[in-house]
């Protein structure tokens, strides 16, 4: 009930990132209900509709993220002086925190839900002209309790994910005159990124069966999407190590007051931006080797995975931007302080769009770089 009346008190734009987490939630209920229904127009292909359900771990993935993102910056769950007496600690603010993110999921998977029964025809009959009845397999009934446990999994992650993320805790003190540590997962994305190449280009020379994707992307080895998977993971572990570095060589060769405050900013920020822009990278790879795939004509691309990608990509843009947003609600008081001791506002700018520039000239080439060696096996 406290969570409810937090939702009505809120500032329009936090509404406005809760109603796209519910919308991320509705695509991925959705995405969960269609594969429910391939399984119950399709019973002897069991396999294939497991593998359709494990593909929707990904857009899942991503809307958890996004939703913790969202809950980080929510204003009515960080701690302020006198919430502590009416019993509102930073442990109860963390329950508040998982509650409203468990309302928005569980709002978007309602809707997801009544979507999905009125494209089969099961409210007001089958719109469209029934164009999507073979897809959603209309005039079979659909188990409720199987597609209710469906559509719980995401609220249920996603709270816990925000509970787990924003739990109190104690932040380890650093050793006097000892600067705090570069990021550790530098070296293990790296290792996984070339690993997963590594994979990709194998079994895409061999001569294994290919999976019964959605989208009719059924052409492709075990291996090579197994390899694309770790080259994925391998950008997001990655990518708070090159933000750190980033932030390093803006400082270097005697930098002026610009360049040295944008680069110990993103060396500061590693660790809150650098893993969100990471999975952009990925993202965005994938992206590059699905059109490459496309101008070769070996890729044919359905309805439900045009879904999917839509909701990872719009997913991890938000958790970027907001990402970013509170990467600034956390150097407010750090701007004032240079205001007040007389820094133009053109420094602090100048300092954000050196920032910007230097991550987009490492990490565009990047992107370009492992979307076409992630393309070459897939279109051999």
């Amino acid at each position: 009930m406290l969570a409810l009346r937090l939702v009505r008190g809120t500032h329009p734009l936090v509404l406005l990132r809760r109603l796209l987490v519910a919308a991320a939630a509705a695509g991925v209920g959705f995405l969960l209900l269609c594969t429910l229904g391939y399984a119950v127009g399709h019973p002897d292909r069991s396999a294939a509709a497991t593998l359709r359900l494990l593909w929707c771990v990904i857009p899942m993935a991503a809307t958890v993220q996004f939703a913790v993102a969202v809950a980080r910056t929510d204003p009515s769950t960080r701690p302020r002086p006198g919430l502590s007496a009416i019993g509102l600690g930073p442990a109860r603010l963390t329950a508040i925190a998982a509650a409203s993110t468990a309302v928005s999921c569980t709002l978007g998977s309602m809707v997801a839900l009544l979507f999905y029964l009125h494209l089969r025809g099961d409210i007001t009959g089958l719109p469209f002209d029934g164009a999507a009845a073979e897809l959603l397999a209309a005039g079979r009934p659909i188990p409720l309790a199987a597609a209710l446990t469906l559509l719980a999994i995401l609220p249920v992650a996603a709270s816990t994910a925000a509970g787990l993320a924003l739990r109190p805790r104690k932040a380890p003190a650093a050793p006097d005159g000892i600067e705090r540590t570069t990021p550790s997962g530098l070296p293990w994305g790296v290792a996984l990124l070339a690993v997963g190449l590594a994979v990709e280009t194998y079994a895409g020379q061999g001569e294994d069966g290919g999976l019964p994707l959605p989208g009719r992307l059924d052409g492709n080895p075990a291996g090579v999407l197994a390899g694309w998977i770790l080259t994925a993971i391998g950008l997001a572990m990655a990518g708070p190590g090159i933000t750190h570095w980033c932030g390093r060589l803006l400082q270097a060769v005697r930098p002026g007051a610009i360049r040295l405050l944008a680069g110990r900013v993103l060396m500061d920020e590693s660790r809150r931006i650098g893993r969100p822009l990471g999975v952009v990278c990925a993202v965005a790879s994938g992206a590059v080797a699905a059109a490459t795939l496309y101008d070769m004509g070996t890729g044919d691309f359905g309805p439900l995975t045009g879904l999917g990608a839509a909701l990872v990509t719009a997913c991890t843009t938000a958790t970027l931007l907001t990402a970013a947003l509170e990467s600034k609600q956390c150097r407010a008081h750090t701007a004032e302080a240079l205001v007040r001791l007389g820094a133009p506002p053109t420094v602090l700018r100048s300092a954000a769009l050196m920032r910007a520039g230097a991550l987009v000239a490492v990490f565009l080439p990047l992107t370009l770089l492992v979307g076409g060696l992630a393309a070459v096996p897939l279109g051999a």
